[in-house]
């Protein structure tokens, strides 16, 4: 399908040219809390939902699935915590989710990835992953486990061989075990799990030790080189790429390096960059990329890697990869990186797309997508009201949903094959949305 950059533009209440005619909603809710008048306030429209679930753009409706708790098709309960997800097509139109769960061992109040002993890569875990079968009509056929047995699956991302890589966002080890604590494991954590969009039953979970063991949040794979970049979310966390050994096979292993700007060794990004400047970069090679400790980004820091504060969502699209810093910038709001591969003109470079420095602009970007439209798609975790934020290709930014439940983070935006449904998650108390409408009405 294809749709105008220009469509949302309307969306945001703004002109063809670009120019923000209308305050963000954000504002508007902002200024209704402080008991301010908002009488003759233009700002972006979202339509309040009359359920009190998901207030969107007029014309725009939602279909609500797979709720913590239902009961899925493999007659285990859907585990909570939903994050980090991705659409794959299915047979006869169907689409295919593989969706994350953010489980620590500790949470027992909440359903766990459930699936046999030897399907489970860690008993004493919690989290993992669910896939999910849609139909064209937007309604759920089928749900059940695929990978269990892991910690804080946060998010990952889709392979172009049609699989998720599922992300472990914790680094602990039997080492730091107490006696009778509901923190303990059994093995060590902090690695990349792989689950084909085919898979029927739980998959047997097998680490990608290659590819580090570090606290990992997201991944993109390039679809041209088969290179995979991942992002780390620690404060000093790195950027990193894993280059395999042989494309589409990661189990074979591969070389983990992480980014450094050139001339800038050992580079603190989270202030005093300036945005829309691009930056030469290079990459410096990981030797111990299975540490006993959690040292892969001391290893790489100490190389010269620059680092970045808190790196989540990561998506590829349009021949370049876009990252988040969840808490960088001035104020801690957020920043939004891009990444080209092999510019022509200037090589790979790097440059920091957005810092707006606004809460109600921009709050904490976790999940990212590269929609079928250009925009970048923002789930927000910050404080106080959540949105999935929209980004231009000019870097422009307008709301297109806001979490009327609670104050929950929004989390795993994808696309369905066809482009025609965005599915977003609610992590708690965990509900997958269905969102479609007139995406083609703003088009030229």
């Amino acid at each position: 399908m294809s749709i105008s950059r220009r469509s949302f533009f309307v969306l945001a209440g703004a002109s063809t040219a670009g120019t923000i005619l209308a305050a963000p909603l954000k504002e508007l809710y902002a200024r209704q809390a402080r008991g301010e008048s908002i009488k003759g306030i233009g700002y972006s429209s979202l339509q309040s939902d009359p359920n009190g679930l998901l207030d969107l753009p007029f014309g725009f409706q939602y279909r609500v699935f797979s709720r913590t708790g239902d009961i899925m098709s493999d007659g285990k309960p859907v585990p909570g915590d939903h994050d980090g997800m991705a659409a794959f097509p299915g047979a006869q139109g169907t689409t295919i989710l593989v969706r994350n769960h953010e489980l620590s061992p500790d949470e027992v109040t909440k359903p766990k990835v459930d699936a046999p002993a030897e399907k489970q890569y860690d008993s004493l875990c919690r989290g993992g992953t669910t896939t999910l079968i849609v139909g064209r009509n937007r309604e759920l056929i089928k749900d059940f486990a695929s990978l269990a047995g892991t910690y804080r699956n946060c998010a990952g991302g889709p392979t172009p061989w049609g699989s998720w890589i599922s992300c472990e966002e914790n680094t602990s080890t039997p080492a730091d075990n107490q006696p009778g604590a509901v923190t303990n494991v059994s093995k060590l954590h902090g690695y990349n799990f792989e689950v084909p969009s085919s898979a029927t039953e739980p998959v047997n979970p097998i680490p990608l030790v290659a590819m580090g063991r570090f606290n990992h949040e997201a991944v993109a794979v390039d679809p041209k080189s088969g290179i995979v970049y991942q992002t780390e979310d620690r404060g000093d966390g790195l950027f990193y790429r894993f280059i395999p050994n042989f494309a589409g096979n990661l189990q074979a292993g591969g070389v983990l390096e992480a980014l450094k700007i050139k001339d800038m060794p050992q580079a603190i990004t989270k202030t005093n960059f300036p945005v829309g400047q691009p930056m030469a970069v290079e990459w410096v090679r990981i030797d111990d990329v299975n540490p006993v400790k959690d040292t892969v980004r001391v290893e790489g820091f100490a190389k010269g890697a620059a680092q970045f504060s808190r790196g989540e969502g990561i998506w590829y699209g349009n021949g370049e990869l876009y990252f988040c810093s969840t808490d960088g910038g001035e104020l801690e709001l957020g920043q939004v990186w891009r990444y080209v591969p092999n510019n022509s003109r200037h090589g790979s470079t790097l440059e920091l797309f957005v810092e707006p420095n606004e809460q109600n602009t921009l709050d904490g970007p976790d999940n990212v997508v590269v929609s079928p439209l250009g925009d970048l798609f923002i789930c927000e975790d910050g404080e106080g009201e959540q949105f999935v934020v929209g980004i231009t290709p000019q870097g422009e930014l307008y709301d297109f949903a806001r979490n009327a439940l609670n104050e929950s983070e929004f989390a795993g935006a994808c696309f369905s094959p066809d482009g025609r449904t965005m599915f977003v998650n609610i992590q708690d108390p965990g509900i997958t949305f269905a969102i479609w409408g007139p995406w083609r009405k703003f088009g030229k």
